[in-house]
């Protein structure tokens, strides 16, 4: 069973639940193959229902301790761009498909995903774009991200952002 985990991190973002839980979004995902689906929606208000179907299950909660476990146990993370997830996810190794916010001002956000998408490491979208983006991602062309290298990463962040 192929999952596919979604994490908006501790904040919300409305768009992205919807966008992954829009029913031509949930088509794709079947057809790649994804037969589970968990959402952590943070405090958004657009709280999906959970769903338990032969073919399918999506799973939805606001928060845990620790993603880690739904992170190692997915084949594909999409997440919020928060530098946080997105170390996180890029260390355990995983697939990761950020999802930019473009609602937000002064979108530091898109910078790093753009710059961690050139090194290739993850792809990125906007949720208008999400679709097309999960049908014509390659996940196999993703590298893994170096691993104990956290002062590398702090000096990237850096730079992503203009600092």
């Amino acid at each position: 069973m192929r999952a596919a985990f979604v994490t908006v991190g501790t904040t919300s973002f409305d768009d992205l639940v919807a966008a992954v839980t829009a029913p031509e979004a949930l088509r794709v995902l079947q057809d790649l193959g994804y037969s589970r689906l968990v959402l952590q929606i943070g405090r958004g208000t657009v709280a999906p229902e959970p769903v338990r179907t032969p073919a399918f299950t999506q799973e939805v909660y606001r928060y845990k301790n620790s993603l880690l476990q739904d992170v190692q146990e997915a084949d594909l993370i999409i997440s919020h761009a928060g530098a946080g997830s997105c170390l996180e996810v890029l260390e355990a190794g995983k697939p990761l498909l950020v999802v930019v916010n473009d609602k937000l001002m002064d979108n530091h956000q898109l910078e790093l995903a753009r710059q961690l998408h050139r090194d290739g490491h993850l792809f990125y979208c906007t949720c208008r774009t999400l679709i097309e983006t999960l049908q014509s991602m390659d996940l196999s062309t993703l590298k893994p991200l170096p691993p104990g290298q956290p002062e590398k990463f702090a000096a990237f962040l850096d730079k992503a952002v203009g600092i």
